[in-house]
């Protein structure tokens, strides 16, 4: 299936949100992990997004280039050209973008669409999320109104943060910041909406309630789910019971099955998953090389083995093990199965 266009992107998440589940946002750095995302939704046979961190964006590009912008581009187009031979539908989202980023990365990708869109040609990405949580809220606010204005002339989706996700992920370091900041308020939330609900655009929120990035033993953790709970039921007090946020669970990985349950019960429609999914694309790679030591090196003079250093070798185990973890991820987010025809569902683009 094709990259979905905006209204068929709208139509899958007001479906998951409708139903109680969630689409899974894998991030990916290379053809590779794309191709395992796009390998394990289609398996579960639910439609997902893939998104593209600052970093992974900047290692697409090379390790002597670097350039993030580049590199997105890349990755944007190998998802479009690839994902025409999966049978699922994604959307293609990048990955929290602090303020400092915003000039030279996100405000080029959204040029780049205005550009192909101006010349007939889909969107460069779907969403984009902006990353104000290391600001005040009222500025993280004003720069998310001007951010939604143009991404609503390009049937871009917003996706913004209030709170602080924990942990560090992608050289973003949270992990000194004070527990406070960690859980969204309902007062939070209803600011957010008052600021961005009448621009036109769509948006969707990443509330904080303890999540953090990457994997943490159990009991390191302290989720409390109810702040989302809070946050709609404060909306639905104010301004009327048809009204509802839209939250994305960041710092998925390693989460309880009860727990994630329990926020797609209170809204979230979209959970990334990146530290996981690392861990099970490198796994099979590190077997391959403990298995086959002899022959991956050349050891005393001898050799080698060339099919077990020839890189396609491991590459293809590693994308089997992040395409698995991508099933799974669907499983937990309720998420297998829920492929929406959209040849059969007409939208406002067609």
């Amino acid at each position: 299936m094709p990259v979905v266009n905006y209204e068929q992107y709208c139509a899958m998440l007001d479906k998951a949100y409708e139903n109680h589940y969630a689409y899974p946002a894998f991030n990916v750095s290379s053809m590779e992990t794309v191709s395992a995302v796009l390998a394990g939704l289609q398996e579960a046979k639910s439609d997902g997004i893939i998104q593209v961190s600052t970093g992974g964006a900047a290692h697409a590009s090379g390790a002597t280039i670097k350039d993030k912008v580049l590199g997105a581009i890349a990755l944007s187009n190998y998802i479009q050209l690839v994902s025409d031979y999966y049978d699922v539908n994604v959307a293609i989202h990048t990955d929290h973008c602090k303020a400092s980023n915003i000039e030279d990365y996100l405000i080029p990708l959204i040029e780049e669409t205005e550009r192909r869109r101006k010349n007939g040609l889909p969107n460069l990405f779907n969403s984009h999320m902006f990353d104000g949580s290391d600001i005040s809220l009222s500025e993280n606010l004003n720069i998310s109104k001007d951010l939604l204005i143009r991404c609503a002339k390009n049937d871009i989706i917003l996706e913004i943060e209030t709170g602080v996700v924990g942990g560090e992920e992608d050289g973003i370091n949270n992990e000194g910041v004070s527990n406070d900041k960690l859980y969204s308020t309902p007062e939070d939330m209803i600011e957010a909406y008052e600021a961005l609900n009448n621009i036109g655009g769509v948006y969707i929120i990443a509330a904080t309630f303890g999540n953090v990035h990457g994997v943490y033993k159990p009991g390191n953790v302290k989720l409390k789910p109810k702040v989302l709970y809070d946050g709609q039921q404060a909306l639905k007090e104010k301004y009327g019971h048809n009204k509802h946020f839209k939250f994305v669970f960041h710092g998925g990985s390693g989460s309880a099955k009860e727990e994630i349950h329990e926020t797609l019960d209170y809204g979230v429609v979209k959970m990334n998953v990146d530290t996981d999914t690392q861990y099970a694309f490198t796994r099979p790679v590190v077997d391959h090389i403990f298995k086959n030591y002899d022959g991956v090196l050349k050891v005393d003079g001898e050799v080698g083995v060339k099919s077990t250093y020839d890189p396609r070798s491991y590459l293809q185990k590693a994308q089997t093990g992040m395409a698995k973890r991508v099933v799974e991820a669907c499983q937990d987010l309720r998420s297998v199965g829920s492929h929406i025809d959209f040849g059969s569902v007409k939208t406002k683009d067609d």
